[in-house]
């Protein structure tokens, strides 16, 4: 496999989200007894958890396709890709966004990939792909097409 990048959400993110969570568990303690607020906990942790594991993406490519989660599209429908600087990345996900593109973006992360499609059946324009190994990504995409 040429390429593959995990993309996780940050930890101070998580330690966020789960601070949220034990203020509702606080809470619950106080309204009710201390049963109540260890399901409350066993809740707040499982659901930290999922959500972990389901915020994670997957960005890889192989001799014949692109995938990045769920979405996939073969190499040949890929025109040209552009590395994108922290402004460009910013100015494309707000102001000059196309609203028919296909946006693979972690508001957590600035720095990104412009991939243009040539297929003249898809009405997606492009695909904005956030990376942290975006110039890795932008000089296999190269090599493969």
């Amino acid at each position: 496999m040429p390429f593959k990048e995990v993309i996780r959400p940050p930890l101070w993110l998580l330690a966020f989200i789960y601070f949220l969570f034990l203020s509702l568990v606080i809470a619950i303690w106080a309204a009710f007894d201390n049963q109540s607020a260890f399901i409350a906990w066993l809740a707040a942790t499982i659901g930290i958890v999922g959500i972990a594991f389901s915020a994670r993406s997957e960005i890889t490519i192989d001799e014949k396709e692109l995938r990045i989660g769920r979405a996939h599209i073969e190499l040949k429908y890929l025109d040209k890709v552009e590395l994108l600087t922290k402004d460009e990345m910013r100015l494309l996900r707000t102001r000059d966004a196309d609203p028919a593109a296909y946006l693979a973006i972690k508001f957590w992360m600035s720095t990104g990939v412009k991939i243009t499609l040539k297929d003249q059946r898809d009405s997606t324009p492009y695909w904005l792909v956030s990376s942290r190994k975006s110039k890795e990504l932008t000089s296999t995409l190269y090599k493969l097409l």
